[in-house]
């Protein structure tokens, strides 16, 4: 059965990882099964009340130890304290996953300035930071090895309508995951990136397809095997990248989609189908639940 785990026990023993965005959804997911593998985990988000009670669960799920950072990926020097805390807790890091990202559905006339820089900022800028400063760790300490992650999306290259800030910043996720790859090898760091298909958590699923819009663009049918991906799925391959088995890949993106992206290319193009005035209850849906 496809739920269950993938690689040995152990695959991960004694690495330490962190995983920004780690401690819901898909993070939280990939972050479980890197304890359950024998990984140190730092999981971090801008809500350290979220963190700590995910920190708490975790660590009695799996036996495992996690670091919980409190850490706005938009600002470098937040990072660099991230970095800090990791060596003091474990003395080493030797793995980074870049998986905290922001995105909601709008057409693109619809959006301000500030909202398109809000999700460039998270998604691009906040890969960006957490890789310089973990890369230049690495390569000033002259650390064997390191492995970097980067969570991109298959809209990533053939772009998609009504998500143009989330596509256009994971493009250039995508780019810094494969220039770095060729760069970055002769110091012994990997970089790679995995770009899911539908994997649905309740919080970003709520927040991107609100009320019964969810219902009315049943994902299931976009995708040619006829469901959307369980997180264990997503888990098994991460770790997989993570680990020493894949040491010969690199520069490489993973689609796990189940087909959905070559059947109908940019995810979020079906949401052509919406009239204008379902778009004005629809702003007003997804700002009432940022304010909660």
């Amino acid at each position: 059965m496809y739920q269950k785990p993938m690689l040995k026990e152990g695959s991960l023993k004694n690495q330490v990882i962190v995983v920004t965005g780690g401690g819901s959804g898909l993070g939280k997911a990939m972050s479980t099964y890197f304890l359950e593998l024998g990984a140190h985990i730092v999981i971090t988000s801008r809500n350290i009340e979220k963190l700590n009670n995910a920190k708490i669960e975790l660590e009695e799920k799996t036996g495992g130890k996690v670091l919980a950072v409190q850490c706005d990926v938009r600002n470098y020097n937040e990072v660099e304290v991230v970095l800090a805390e990791t060596l003091k807790e474990f003395g080493k890091v030797d793995g980074l996953l870049n998986n905290a990202a922001g995105n909601f559905i709008s057409p693109t006339e619809r959006l301000s300035a500030n909202a398109f820089d809000t999700i460039i900022d998270i998604v691009l800028k906040g890969s960006k930071n957490f890789t310089l400063a973990f890369g230049k760790h690495w390569i000033n300490t002259k650390q064997e090895k390191a492995t970097i992650l980067n969570i991109v999306t298959t809209y990533a290259w053939t772009g998609s309508a009504y998500v143009v800030p989330s596509a256009t910043a994971k493009a250039g996720v995508l780019a810094m995951t494969r220039s770095l790859a060729v760069e970055w090898a002769k110091y012994g760091i990997r970089s790679n990136a995995i770009a899911p298909g539908p994997f649905p958590t309740k919080g970003a699923w709520d927040r991107l397809l609100p009320g019964d819009l969810k219902d009315k663009f049943d994902m299931k049918k976009k995708v040619p095997v006829g469901r959307v991906g369980v997180h264990q799925e997503l888990a098994n391959l991460a770790a997989y990248l993570m680990s020493d088995f894949s040491a010969y890949v690199n520069g490489e993106v993973i689609t796990i989609d189940g087909g959905e992206w070559l059947k109908g290319a940019g995810e979020f193009n079906m949401l052509e189908e919406i009239p204008q005035q379902m778009w004005d209850m629809l702003e007003a849906m997804i700002r009432n639940k940022k304010k909660k």
